[in-house]
């Protein structure tokens, strides 16, 4: 019973519809492949910015499901998500691709990988699914995220405190674990104008992983042992960012489309338009010098 509150929650959250526009464009992207579905999340969602960068996660079957070559495959395998740079009709976006077998090995608690449950216990959307039996795998691995996270989050803090505390304390552990420069506020920031989206996905989440808890107002205490999993927590922390490491030198290698992303993000911030020849965007990784010292040269002259 308390598992069919949470997921009906999350199948408000994930059939909730999006800017038809983002529909058109995950559909382009998709074309005549047939993935499992595609999730869309971050700022994005939060705030839509035809001008900004949005991100998808394709989930696959098995990773012959999508083109790649074998080296990138081979990439995927080993350390994924592969991830690619699309622009199609004036928008922008980040398409991360991985199976759901990853996915879901990457969303238990055990992980020592936080990316996948920690981004996913947030809001998200399923903008593209192949059909009834793929929503329902997609929709159990959703779920998975967020008893983790919520798991994590009551291990990890000391009560009382609101759902928000909970909240905004898992997520300033997982910036860390992931490397990211994040101050508190921005754990703050991700939650704003979602105060009672988290308030009333904690406790649902909470008695669906059978994790006993007192509420005395907004105020919420589990009734958990952090110690055990305290000293666990700092095992997958050390390794998370170990693991991070490899996935940013990964990318370095593996990012398609790196170089029409590079030029985007300089333009965004206030640089010149880079305007890459064809085989700058076919070859990012070997005019990456080259593209570097053109943004440079150009900015110094535009502080004279």
């Amino acid at each position: 019973m308390t598992a069919d509150a949470l997921d009906r929650f999350l199948i408000g959250e994930l059939t909730h519809p999006v800017d038809p526009r983002l529909v058109a464009f995950v559909k382009a992207i998709v074309g005549e492949r047939r993935p499992l579905g595609v999730l869309f999340y971050g700022s994005g969602l939060r705030a839509f910015d035809a001008d900004g960068l949005f991100d998808f996660y394709v989930l696959l079957d098995s990773l012959e499901d999508w083109p790649q070559s074998a080296p990138l495959r081979l990439g995927n395998a080993l350390l994924p998500p592969n991830v690619h740079y699309v622009e199609r009709d004036g928008l922008r976006a980040k398409v991360a691709l991985l199976t759901l077998d990853q996915f879901l090995a990457r969303s238990r608690p055990d992980s020592r990988d936080t990316t996948i449950w920690a981004r996913f216990c947030q809001p998200v959307r399923l903008v593209w699914v192949r059909d009834e039996r793929a929503a329902d795998r997609i929709l159990a691995a959703i779920r998975g995220c967020v008893m983790t996270a919520a798991g994590w989050a009551a291990r990890l803090g000391e009560g009382p405190m609101t759902a928000e505390s909970w909240w905004s304390g898992l997520f300033i552990r997982t910036y860390g674990v992931e490397l990211r420069v994040e101050t508190p506020e921005r754990a703050r920031v991700l939650m704003a104008d979602g105060e009672a989206r988290y308030a009333a996905l904690l406790p649902l989440a909470w008695r669906a992983a059978g994790l006993a808890f007192d509420r005395d107002g907004p105020a919420l205490t589990p009734l958990v042992t952090p110690e055990r999993a305290r000293r666990r927590w700092a095992r997958i922390a050390r390794r998370g960012r170990m693991l991070n490491v490899a996935r940013l030198l990964k990318a370095a290698f593996t990012f398609e489309g790196g170089a029409a992303y590079l030029a985007w993000k300089i333009l965004r911030h206030g640089g010149p338009d880079l305007r890459l020849s064809p085989f700058e965007a076919r070859h990012p990784l070997l005019c990456l010098p080259w593209l570097l010292w053109r943004a440079r040269t150009v900015l110094l002259s535009r502080r004279k």
